[in-house]
């Protein structure tokens, strides 16, 4: 049986992850804030993280070891929105949002690395709110809002960017991956996919093997 681990599983795109992988004859492996999901099945271990707090995130991963699994895909999906309404940079803010968005993800990503196949897959879920192009190039169509998670998004793409260069040929393909524009807590009601639709696509894209390094969308590359 393959297995998968994926962060942030209580609910929206990861919950509708997990719920597919499942489906699919996956083991599934997901994390909470308390460790606890509102659903079950014989496939699916529920672990505590807080990618906040150094402490959780070595506990989490000496649960993950305890498993003695090798994981074909990790989906690095867990991460915050805490700046939605600002438009000035809140400095406690964005130290907030890296904390869990970047250094928790990375530290966490980095600890997991032995138990992820060579031949697996690693994906971060990222944005195009990160992309330097967009908000560049086509400033009028994106808020001027939330500038704290977008610096996140930026920075996690290029940690994604440098590890795949240090994995390229002997570790599992790094991805980053915008999962559209979503109907979560997160994307609001008038998001264009649901979290089941979206999940749909992360899957199909998640047991391929693309190149290494790329930022995508429904299997074609994104602008950085």
């Amino acid at each position: 049986m393959q297995s998968v681990l994926i962060t942030g599983i209580s609910r929206g795109i990861g919950r509708s992850l997990a719920e597919v992988f499942l489906n699919n004859g996956y083991k599934v492996v997901g994390t909470t804030l308390t460790g606890d999901a509102d659903f079950s099945h014989e496939h699916l271990t529920v672990l505590e993280l807080d990618l906040a707090k150094p402490e959780s995130i070595a506990a989490c991963v000496a649960r993950v070891e305890s498993l003695q699994v090798t994981f074909d895909i990790v989906i690095n999906n867990a991460g915050v929105l805490l700046d939605e309404d600002e438009v000035v940079l809140v400095p406690e803010l964005l130290r907030a949002t890296l904390e869990v968005n970047l250094i928790g993800t990375a530290d966490f990503a980095e600890r997991v690395l032995p138990r992820i196949s060579p031949k697996g897959h690693l994906i971060f879920i990222s944005s195009t709110a990160g992309s330097l192009e967009y908000e560049g190039h086509l400033i009028s169509h994106f808020p001027k809002h939330y500038p704290a998670y977008k610096i996140s998004k930026t920075a996690l793409n290029m940690y994604m960017r440098t590890l795949a260069l240090r994995l390229k040929g002997s570790g599992p393909v790094v991805s980053s991956v915008h999962p559209g524009w979503v109907k979560t807590a997160m994307g609001g009601a008038e998001a264009d996919l649901t979290p089941a639709e979206a999940a749909e696509y992360i899957y199909q894209f998640a047991i391929t093997r693309p190149e290494t390094g790329f930022f995508w969308f429904k299997g074609k590359t994104l602008p950085w």
